[in-house]
């Protein structure tokens, strides 16, 4: 199979447009040339002996693209670094997966500011400025190095996140990747003439697999924007006459949420592919808009996946492949099937939930980089272990029962709870912080935190969020959307907390509970008449069997 360097270079001379950003276009040839260029740069500057990884730290932009292109021609790596990301946890980023250049734009510098980057200090590129734009200069009419591909070699690292607290940076190869995509092109229809709007985040593997790579393979144009705007979706898809888009999480329900108009269908839009979107939305966006919108279970590592189908029950994620089940962790014994009452609500969560697990093994889960520890785990008894929870009724449909309650989902990011915990515990009347997901009344998860307060201290929800706004390493999705104050925080004998049951209770407590009514609201406390509230909204979007898995 042909690897994404080779499909890369079939493009040049191409004079098709390959990229269309604000009002700049790029031709296939130009791209090539840009991407032999900066491959040039890499082949002069990666220092010889050391691992060739390049932190990318840039908006969705043609330069993203670009480095992409670059490393594919030269065999290097790319790391996509989150720009959400802050202070230590953004050294520890680029550190940790060994970086030797970091590229990025001057509106993310300051993030870089005072950072420990390792093997990156004194070797930061920024794209939009001159001095950057001069030291690429010599290498403008490179031509593609002739460079051997090792197709099984590391392609990119995508972090995604862990019970560990500290993110795993997820090895793709140019071979699994062109694989991946060559499916999706073929399964979607996806050619030339397509338009694919690029919005999702180029640092995460949602975007690479289901949008940059087929791109390539097609030789189609991308309509790039730098971050998602809801406001901003259904013109940019007029704009540039977008005929495919990709997503994950919520950006279907924030479009949705925008006025509806009449002419809402009246667009080139073909296909929305993604994953974790809302049963309701994906039904209401397609005929909303005039397009087929295609929802799945997949993961960045590439270990389990899971088919949607147009009989499958509602709230289902679809049939899964043969040996991929649900899991006791613990026995390694299959989960009872679930059980349902006449509305559609989850009977048994106790008994039916467990681990997705591919009993098939890890074809396709590459590793993880620099992290034994974390392959270990998520490769047991020959078996791959998603880390997902999931539950399955009698005919077989496999439902998302959430994440591991360390594991956090906002938004399609993901991220872990413990350095949220260990940052809420530097709150002078905090002694212990839980932090877990809870459902979104839409779809995804938010973050809410149990807090261990000193005895006899009153919680000043105010002053916790000045407090909160004054942490520099707190990532911008992970200030809790709920607040419980406690001074009995339930522990098991090792004195953890039991977060199972923290989940489970949410906001329905006697104790105290403060909560963010809308996205950067204040902290105000929790009444009745705002659970009643909450309540309906679950239900108005289908959601209510989400809060029967605690």
């Amino acid at each position: 199979m042909a690897t994404v360097a080779e499909h890369l270079v079939k493009h040049a001379g191409n004079t098709r447009v390959a990229i269309r950003f604000e009002d700049q276009e790029w031709t296939w040839d130009e791209y090539v040339r840009a991407c032999a260029q900066r491959a040039a740069y890499l082949v002069d500057h990666l220092p010889a002996g050391a691992p060739p990884h390049v932190g990318v730290l840039l908006d969705n932009t043609p330069e993203y693209l670009m480095w992409l292109g670059a490393t594919a021609l030269t065999g290097t790596v790319l790391v996509g670094i989150n720009p959400t990301r802050r202070g230590a946890e953004l050294a520890r980023d680029i550190t940790h997966t060994d970086c030797q250049i970091v590229v990025t734009e001057e509106r993310h510098l300051s993030l870089l500011d005072g950072l420990d980057l390792g093997d990156a200090h004194g070797h930061v590129l920024v794209v939009d400025e001159p001095d950057s734009l001069a030291a690429l200069d010599p290498y403008a009419d490179a031509p593609p190095p002739e460079t051997a591909i090792d197709e099984g070699g590391i392609y990119n690292l995508l972090f995604t996140s862990g019970t560990s607290g500290a993110p795993k940076a997820c090895v793709l190869s140019q071979r699994r990747l062109v694989m991946s995509a060559t499916v999706l092109s073929t399964n979607m229809g996806l050619t030339d003439d397509d338009v694919f709007y690029m919005v999702m985040p180029l640092f995460h593997s949602n975007a690479v697999i289901t949008a940059f790579c087929p791109w390539v393979l097609a030789g189609a144009t991308a309509a790039v924007r730098r971050r998602f705007s809801a406001s901003g979706f259904l013109p940019d898809v007029r704009r540039y006459g977008a005929t495919y888009v990709n997503y994950v999480g919520k950006p279907l329900s924030y479009v949705l949420a925008t006025p509806e108009q009449p002419d809402d269908a009246d667009n080139p839009l073909r296909i929305a592919f993604g994953n974790e979107a809302a049963d309701l939305d994906i039904d209401r966006f397609a005929a909303r808009f005039g397009c087929a919108v295609v929802d799945g279970y997949g993961s960045t590592e590439g270990g389990a996946n899971v088919t949607r189908s147009d009989d499958m029950p509602k709230g289902a994620l679809g049939m899964p492949a043969d040996g991929i089940v649900v899991l006791d962790p613990d026995t390694l014994v299959e989960m009872p099937r679930a059980v349902f009452d006449a509305q559609g609500r989850l009977l048994n969560p106790d008994e039916c939930i467990g681990e997705i697990v591919n009993k098939n093994g890890a074809r396709g889960f590459e590793g993880y980089y620099n992290n034994d520890e974390a392959n270990a785990q998520r490769i047991r008894h020959g078996w791959y272990w998603t880390g997902d929870l999931g539950y399955r009724d009698d005919a077989g449909y496999m439902y998302f029962g959430g994440r591991d309650f360390e594991w956090i989902r906002v938004d399609g990011e993901n991220f872990a709870a413990a350095p949220i915990e260990r940052i809420l515990a530097r709150h002078a009347s905090v002694v212990l912080a839980a932090v877990f997901a809870v459902p979104d009344e839409e779809v995804g998860d938010q973050v809410m935190a149990t807090i261990l307060v000193k005895p006899g201290t009153e919680f000043d929800p105010e002053d916790f969020d000045e407090f909160l706004g004054e942490q520099t390493d707190l990532g911008t999705k992970w200030s809790p959307r709920y607040v419980r104050v406690t001074e009995d925080m339930p522990v098991t004998e090792s004195q953890k907390p039991v977060k199972r049951q923290l989940r489970r209770e949410r906001w329905d407590t006697t104790e105290p509970v403060f909560w963010r009514p809308g996205k950067g609201a204040p902290l105000q406390r929790m009444t009745d008449a705002d659970r009643a509230a909450l309540h309906a909204e679950f239900e108005r979007h289908g959601r209510l069997a989400a809060l029967d898995v605690g």
